[in-house]
């Protein structure tokens, strides 16, 4: 059974930071890509950074420079630190692993408000 468990989120104030853990299990974790997503009220899901098993990143414009996606494949942990937040990253954050399939976890909330 594939599990993903995210967990970090909550309430922050702009320009503070948080980081995101994403746990996995049921797979082999070194051979996915992982990623993080976001979906924000009343709008689609869309994508925040990828990482590949091979350890390549790639990040949505709006958040390049603020955040960073890494992976420690020793822990199958997939991390995102995000810094100088704004209002506008409120949404929930899903953590997502592919290969042939793809998989998700239930989403964690960050909030940045003041």
């Amino acid at each position: 059974q594939v599990q993903l468990v995210e967990s970090g989120g909550g309430l922050v104030q702009p320009g503070g930071s948080l980081r995101l853990s994403c746990a996995a299990s049921g797979i082999i974790f070194s051979m996915y890509a992982m990623g993080w997503y976001r979906q924000a009220p009343g709008k689609q899901r869309e994508l925040v950074a990828t990482i590949t098993s091979g350890g390549n990143t790639n990040y949505a414009d709006s958040v390049k420079g603020r955040f960073t996606i890494s992976r420690d494949n020793a822990k199958n942990t997939v991390y995102l630190q995000m810094i100088s937040l704004k209002p506008e990253d409120t949404a929930v954050y899903y953590c997502n692993a592919q290969r042939r399939t793809n998989f998700w976890g239930q989403g964690t909330q960050v909030t940045v408000s003041s």
